[in-house]
């Protein structure tokens, strides 16, 4: 038996197990995907079934290069953003007294993924080995702008750590912020098409890197861990990023329109630069996530990220919130 081994994080996304559980159909506000992604036809050939992937995934990665003008040795993929998380940190964190810095709240996967390479947590960056950022945060919402990253990129540079940014969410939120056009060693910058295309059930996240890094990375990675529908899924939509502004100026629409009858309803809604809401309900929400699941709408409870009296709501279409907050209000009285 493994003594002290870590706990598996907590995450949201539990519509299916719920649906599952109930066999009803349930509304999952704990999941932040894009609300009103781009529709377009893609298609799997069936004959690639028959074949293992091209483990390199060349042609994939060129498109990738192509769309955000990278190298295509600058380039991993992965099954989903968390398998490259846990890749990196394999990678850059094994070895004697590393270390590693992330704010709290944040996504659990950092610290946990961090944790398994046998990395220790410190209270600061500019003592750590690596540090990670979730920009825009995970679940605050909030985001920093572009010139505060890099100037936290050079002062982590100029202690001879790395940052690593997670940046799953800013095609939703606002991409001029994006450091993936930073050229510099030390910075690893990770994506995913789960948020922005709505596709959870895909798994596919890429990241961009030093060359020397991402070799190290890929030949960690397990083999073929990007499948063939995958593959065939982000060869097309990244094709179609660019109709992702039409997705942000209805997320803004509706963000704004839901903060305010949330905050109505004597809750308070923080700021927030992504496709969720961060609520202060100012008591323990359990019995409150409790209720509203008994009315069949599913939110995340923030206990996890320390923060017992939040939940963390997606920004989903205008009658999907109505019924959101039909539910909240009916949880009241």
């Amino acid at each position: 038996m493994a003594i002290g081994f870590p706990k598996r994080v907590i995450h949201g996304g539990t519509g299916k197990r719920q649906r599952e559980k109930s066999r009803k159909k349930v509304l999952d506000f704990s999941a932040s995907t894009n609300p009103c992604p781009p529709v377009f036809d893609w298609h799997c050939d069936p004959e690639l079934l028959g074949c293992y992937p091209d483990d390199c995934y060349h042609e994939l990665k060129e498109r990738i290069a192509r769309t955000y003008n990278r190298k295509s040795e600058e380039i991993c993929v992965g099954n989903g953003s968390i398998e490259i998380i846990r890749v990196f940190c394999s990678v850059v964190l094994a070895g004697h007294k590393r270390t590693f810095f992330t704010e709290s709240p944040t996504f659990g996967e950092y610290e946990l993924s961090a944790a398994l390479a046998g990395a220790k947590k410190v209270k600061n960056y500019p003592i750590a080995d690596v540090t990670f950022i979730c920009n825009p945060n995970n679940p605050t919402g909030s985001l920093r702008k572009k010139d505060e990253m890099a100037l936290l990129l050079r002062e982590v540079v100029s202690h001879d750590g790395m940052l690593f940014c997670d940046e799953a969410f800013i095609e939703l939120s606002d991409p001029a912020q994006s450091m993936v056009d930073c050229d510099e060693p030390r910075l690893f910058v990770l994506h995913s098409l789960t948020k922005s295309f709505a596709i959870p059930g895909i798994r596919f996240g890429y990241g961009f890197g030093d060359p020397d890094l991402i070799e190290k990375m890929e030949t960690t990675r397990p083999p073929w861990s990007v499948n063939a529908f995958a593959e065939a899924y982000a060869m097309e939509a990244l094709k179609h990023k660019d109709e992702l502004t039409v997705s942000r100026t209805v997320i803004v629409q509706e963000r704004e329109w839901l903060s305010a009858q949330i905050d109505g309803l004597s809750f308070h809604c923080y700021p927030s630069s992504a496709n969720f809401i961060l609520v202060e309900c100012r008591e323990n929400v359990a019995p409150l996530c409790a209720a509203l699941l008994q009315q069949d709408v599913l939110v995340r409870d923030c206990t996890s990220f320390g923060l017992p009296t939040c939940i963390r709501i997606a920004v989903r279409t205008r009658k999907e919130n109505q019924a959101l907050l039909e539910a909240l209000s009916a949880c009241m009285h």
